[in-house]
């Protein structure tokens, strides 16, 4: 097997997140190149020298589950961050009477006040657990406990706060009385749902790493 071919078999079975997929296979490619050039340097010919390195490297079923978990570690990362931003955010969009959308004309219901308590402590769950899942994706991968069980816990944490917090950001525009009437679904939409639908795609790709 050719050098670019070893690289092609070795894409295909990689997903993950594209820039650290990149990463990896620049790294994987300098490594068979060098390797490639230093079989040469000792008298093979180019063809046998690829397949030297290649056999040097190691079979794709060898190599493939240690690159896949790499990338795992770096989808957990990017999930967590996304959560993260995406609940540090939702002060703001919910923050009373300061946008048009949220403005109660008739003051809040006592449910609406229920719903805003228990959003706001989901919330806070949510950003506390996204930083413990950001410091768990980076530090602490040199647990090995957290190295095993931390990406599969982050991706149900992910879709857990994802879709917590998107069915509190509906109940919360139903029972609400602004003065923008069915509008309130733009911002909603825009600044809640979507993002958290992202975080919860994410997650999922994650599970199924």
């Amino acid at each position: 097997m050719s050098v670019d071919e070893y690289l092609v078999g070795l894409r295909k079975a990689l997903p993950g997140p594209r820039r650290k997929k990149a990463d990896l296979l620049a790294e994987a490619r300098d490594h068979l190149i060098d390797a490639t050039e230093a079989f040469e340097a000792d008298g093979f010919d180019r063809t046998a020298a690829e397949r030297a390195a290649v056999a040097d490297f190691g079979e794709l079923s060898d190599v493939v589950p240690a690159y896949r978990d790499e990338l795992a570690v770096a989808q957990s990362r990017n999930t967590a961050a996304l959560l993260l931003g995406v609940m540090l955010l939702q002060p703001l969009i919910w923050q009373p009477g300061v946008w048009a959308w949220n403005q109660d004309v008739s003051g809040p219901s006592d449910m609406a006040v229920q719903l805003e308590h228990w959003v706001r402590w989901i919330g806070g769950l949510s950003i506390a657990g996204a930083v413990v899942a950001v410091l768990a994706t980076g530090f602490g991968q040199r647990i090995g406990v957290v190295r095993r069980y931390g990406r599969r816990m982050t991706a149900v944490f992910a879709m857990g706060s994802a879709g917590v917090v998107s069915a509190g950001g509906v109940l919360m525009t139903l029972e609400s009385s602004s003065t923008s009437g069915h509008l309130d679904v733009i911002p909603v939409s825009a600044f809640v749902l979507l993002p958290l639908s992202l975080v919860g795609a994410q997650a999922l790709r994650l599970v199924r790493a």
